[in-house]
């Protein structure tokens, strides 16, 4: 599993969402956990750019190497054959996640950081649908679908998130020379990205502490978050292990 990570994350930062089948000595979920003991666990991992070639299950030798770790999850677990990609990574996440088409959520390009786009509150998703049956659901690495507060993946059925917002290197940019006046200038505080979020669903909606940057938004809703810094240059050299412990 630990190989398999690191091919989806450094392909270009997976998502991977967990869905655990309810334990029975979580007390809220006592009863749904006690009417079917057996309802598995699902782990999904979804990495950008990669074509059907790229995993071994599929290309049967065409290209010339293997993926043994993926391709023991194909061969134990189900191997999917008509799943059709969308033309960028907010697209393809969003349609996963919802099941919708893109010209129905709108997300079709690729977000950026404090674009006004992202998963709105109507939007159906995956995770809750299935905590409707009594899973506990997260979702770890790139998530893309949205940075203000409203659009995190904690506000529309995860329970916990840990991971980054944006695609590979977006979090790189202000450390670039050309980059206007750099973390510490007044474009970064307007358009600056934001780092790598460990958020937990909540009861109850959570106000914004005087820290916190409004331009994300008013409050933080049903979640609270903190920003454990930036997907850097260095910071990329441990991200692997970062995602594992928190997942």
């Amino acid at each position: 599993m630990r190989r398999v990570m690191k091919i989806g994350i450094a392909m270009a930062m997976s998502l991977l969402l967990v869905l655990s089948g309810i334990l029975p000595w979580l007390p809220t979920d006592a009863a749904l956990a006690q009417s079917n003991p057996h309802r598995p666990n699902i782990l999904v991992i979804m990495g950008d750019d990669i074509g059907w070639t790229n995993v071994s299950a599929y290309e049967k030798g065409i290209v010339g190497y293997d993926t043994p770790n993926i391709d023991r999850i194909a061969k134990e677990g189900m191997l999917f054959t008509d799943y059709y990609a969308e033309q960028s990574c907010t697209a393809g996440r969003a349609a996963f996640i919802t099941g919708q088409s893109g010209l129905r959520t709108g997300l079709l390009k690729v977000g950026y950081p404090g674009a006004s786009f992202g998963l709105q509150k109507d939007d159906p998703t995956l995770a809750e649908m299935l905590k409707s049956v009594g899973y506990v659901t997260g979702q770890f690495g790139k998530n893309h679908l949205g940075d203000l507060n409203k659009f995190l993946p904690t506000v529309h059925g995860f329970d916990q998130f840990f991971g980054n917002l944006y695609h590979l290197n977006a979090e790189e940019e202000p450390d670039n020379v050309d980059y206007p006046g750099g973390r510490e200038g007044e474009f970064y505080k307007k358009y600056g990205p934001r780092g790598v979020l460990e958020c937990n669903a909540t009861d109850t909606p959570i106000p914004l502490d005087p820290e916190d940057d409004p331009r994300f938004g008013d409050d933080w809703g049903n979640q609270e978050c903190e920003d454990t810094g930036p997907l850097d240059s260095e910071r990329m050299k441990t991200i692997d292990e970062d995602i594992l412990e928190h997942t």
